[in-house]
């Protein structure tokens, strides 16, 4: 009787290990597969902002198609042209590639 209460101790003891293996492992997973590729899907965006020049098609954060007309570093805008001779003024942050138009050569 005594040894079942033993045995029964000893495995109760070391049972906090798996528990925390298990806990490594999904945030290891959840690292690889949703925050690493969202950090480089970020980085990509602020490179095109960065690179931004005259003449490249852009959508805005509001779904506003267009062409960029003129990039005001100071006040951190772009000047997008979205018809002929209308032109907006929009935060350079919400300002995005055009995935219909064709990339930029490097």
């Amino acid at each position: 009787m005594s040894t079942l209460i033993l045995a029964a101790q000893g495995q109760g003891a070391g049972s906090g290990m798996p528990m925390i293996i298990m806990l490594i492992a999904m945030f290891v997973i959840m690292w690889l597969f949703m925050i690493r590729p969202q950090q480089k899907k970020q980085k990509e965006i602020r490179n095109f902002q960065n690179s931004l020049q005259a003449g490249d098609h852009v959508v805005t954060g509001g779904g506003i198609y267009g062409t960029v007309k003129n990039i005001n570093l100071e006040k951190n805008t772009v000047e997008v042209e979205i018809a002929r001779g209308v032109n907006i003024v929009v935060d350079k942050s919400y300002v995005f590639a055009d995935a219909n138009s064709p990339m930029r050569q490097a």
